[in-house]
């Protein structure tokens, strides 16, 4: 009997940090919003304390940060007023990290499928990817609304999978902070962490499989070795 034929194999990276160096653009679309209350502006030392779970929570950060807890009435009017900022704005100063695109053809051009799983808002990474001129590149771009669960629930990162049409055997996460690393071990899949992006401690702490510095290192060999060698440890 012929074997069936195997997925290509998935990538899946997270958004901001990641693919893409948001964080001007966050901390201009953060203190727009924080204005309406009076408070001091944050900056990009802050940004990392602040990032990884979606606006909303950014939002509440950044308030308790300058000393002004938020009631949960107060959040969705602050949340409206960055989204209409952030999208009205797109894609302002944010910029793939340097080698991204050429890593993600080679990559594509080796067969593999691409995809986004981030905790931003849906339409805001969708918006963004396409001001960008990047959304073709995915095969799937799921957000921090897209289910009823987000990074680092496992189900956020399968559900990705399954709309890529993936396999979760198959499929290596990428990402810049403990969220990232965290769903890859909750779905038991092998990460890779890059170093540039908002993490708050050192991304080698966070014990992800792989660390690249810079996205020359995103190979297809660098990738089908990495689910290689996690599919042999798993196996013992």
């Amino acid at each position: 009997m012929t074997p069936a034929p195997m997925h290509p194999a998935l990538i899946v990276f997270d958004l901001d940090g990641t693919l893409l160096d948001t964080h001007a653009d966050l901390v201009e679309s953060l203190n727009h919003t924080i204005a309406a209350l009076g408070l001091e502006p944050v900056s990009y030392d802050d940004l990392t304390h602040l990032v990884g779970q979606g606006a909303r929570v950014m939002i509440e950060r950044a308030c308790r940060l300058r000393g002004h807890p938020l009631e949960s009435a107060a959040v969705p009017q602050l949340l409206e007023r960055f989204v209409a900022h952030y999208a009205g704005n797109m894609p302002g100063h944010t910029e793939p990290y340097p080698g991204l695109v050429a890593a993600m053809d080679r990559l594509k051009a080796d067969g593999y499928r691409l995809a986004v799983c981030t905790n931003k808002l849906e339409s805001l990474a969708f918006g963004l990817l396409d001001k960008l001129d990047l959304v073709s590149y995915f095969d799937a771009i799921t957000g921090g609304d897209t289910f009823e669960y987000r990074k680092p629930d496992a189900r956020h990162l399968t559900g990705t999978i399954d709309r890529a049409g993936g396999d979760i055997a198959r499929t290596v996460m990428i990402g810049d902070s403990i969220n990232d690393i965290a769903v890859a071990k909750n779905a038991a899949v092998p990460s890779i962490a890059v170093p540039f992006g908002y993490s708050d401690v050192p991304v080698s702490s966070l014990d992800p499989d792989v660390i690249i510095t810079h996205y020359d290192e995103l190979t297809p060999e660098l990738v089908a070795r990495l689910l290689r060698e996690y599919a042999q440890k798993v196996a013992v």
